[in-house]
Order: C-alpha cells, then sequence, then structure tokens
C-alpha cells in the first residue's frame, strides 16, 4: 500500500484491527459483526466491484432494502454518511469513510442466467452463485437474495434513463468503511464478471477488515 497516489487507509479513531483477511479474485466472504464494530473493504487493485448484502443476525427476514435505502437518502448512489436501511427501515450500517465516492444501488449482481441473456455466454461464475454458497453457511436459500450494494462498481444513467455499467473510478487502495448500527451478517462477492466493466473485464482480490 505504498505506492504514489495510493489512499491511506485510516481506521475510525480509537478502533483496532480484530479482523483483517484477502478476499481472492471471485470469491465470496461472510461474517457477523456486533453493533459499533467496523467493516472496511479495500479495492486492492482497482476498478474491483464488490456486491454486498446484509441481514439482520437476529431476525433474518429484515434484511438489506434498497428502494429503503435510497428514498430516507435521498439519493440513488451511496458514499460517505449514507446509511443502509433494512426491510423495516432500521439503520444497518452507517458510511463513515469513503475514498471512491461513488456506489451503485440500482445495477443488481450478475447470474448465470443474465450473462447468457446479455453476453451468449454459459456457465459464467457469477455473484448470484457466491451469494447462494455463502447464504448456505447461515441457513439462508436463494430467495433470501434481494437487491444488493455494488460498491466501487460505476453505473451512469442518460436523459433518458438508459442504464450502463461504465469503467469503475476506484484506485488501488481505495476503501469504503461501514459502522454497523445493529447485530448484522455482511455478505460479499468479490465480483467474478469479465464480460462488461464491473471488475475491469479481469476480477482481482480485495481486502477487508473488521475494527472496535
Amino acid at each position: 500500500m505504498g505506492d504514489i497516489g495510493m489512499p491511506t487507509l485510516t481506521l475510525p479513531k480509537g478502533t483496532q484491527i480484530i479482523h483483517r483477511e484477502t478476499v481472492a479474485a471471485k470469491e465470496p466472504w461472510s461474517r457477523q459483526l456486533a453493533p459499533g464494530q467496523y467493516l472496511t473493504i479495500v479495492d486492492l487493485e482497482g476498478q474491483q466491484a464488490v456486491d454486498f448484502l446484509c441481514y439482520s443476525a437476529g431476525l433474518p427476514i429484515d434484511r438489506i432494502n434498497l428502494p429503503n435505502t435510497n428514498k430516507l437518502n435521498k439519493s440513488l448512489y451511496i458514499t460517505k454518511d449514507a446509511k443502509i436501511y433494512s426491510d423495516l427501515a432500521k439503520v444497518m450500517f452507517s458510511v463513515v469513510e469513503d475514498t471512491c465516492g461513488f456506489h451503485d444501488t440500482q445495477a443488481g449482481c450478475c447470474s448465470c442466467e443474465i450473462d447468457k441473456v446479455r453476453y451468449n455466454v454459459t456457465k459464467t461464475e457469477s455473484c448470484r452463485t457466491n451469494f447462494i454458497s455463502e447464504l448456505s453457511r447461515w441457513a439462508l436459500g436463494p430467495s433470501e437474495i434481494v437487491s444488493n450494494i455494488n460498491f466501487f462498481m460505476r453505473v451512469k444513467f442518460d436523459a433518458e434513463g438508459t442504464l450502463n455499467i461504465t469503467d469503475g473510478i476506484s484506485k488501488a487502495g481505495d476503501y469504503v468503511t461501514l459502522k454497523a448500527e445493529m447485530p448484522v451478517v455482511a455478505v460479499i462477492s468479490n465480483c467474478p464478471q469479465q464480460n462488461n466493466p464491473a471488475a475491469g473485464f479481469g476480477p482481482t482480490p480485495i481486502e477487508v477488515i473488521i475494527s472496535a
């Protein structure tokens, strides 16, 4: 993390790292966090989308709700000072730091099925497959997959409302830090997409850090 121009990783004041690991390209990850703990997601090489879901640890049917998140933040995008809301309009996470400045809430996750429609490819690795695999660790199934945040992914809309996934703006070392506001399970798919710019056409590792 010493490259010129790379953002300096700063943990929330007064906290210490309690868990740190690298998530390989194309792989899933999950962890339960207690209220007041922080999750930092680092884009190690830049332009790497990170698909993100979260669920109340005490009531898993209360999960991330992006329409609530968009409405209550009055924004289509996630950045510093935004809050992530649940189905019951409870705050699940607060965004306390963000060096990228743009995170998508509209495009959802890739899947084998949609890649067949979009790109006429079959048997692709996908975020949906990753989510299914990782959610099974928490006794949750495919029906619990809802619309997700895409950290570090750039999506644009033109004047007619056409959606386009474009080149990411995140640089190597960019990061976002979330503060857990309830007991919560965070689930990540380090996006394996290679048919559009979501992961720069070549997926790369990320780092996740838990601090408190």
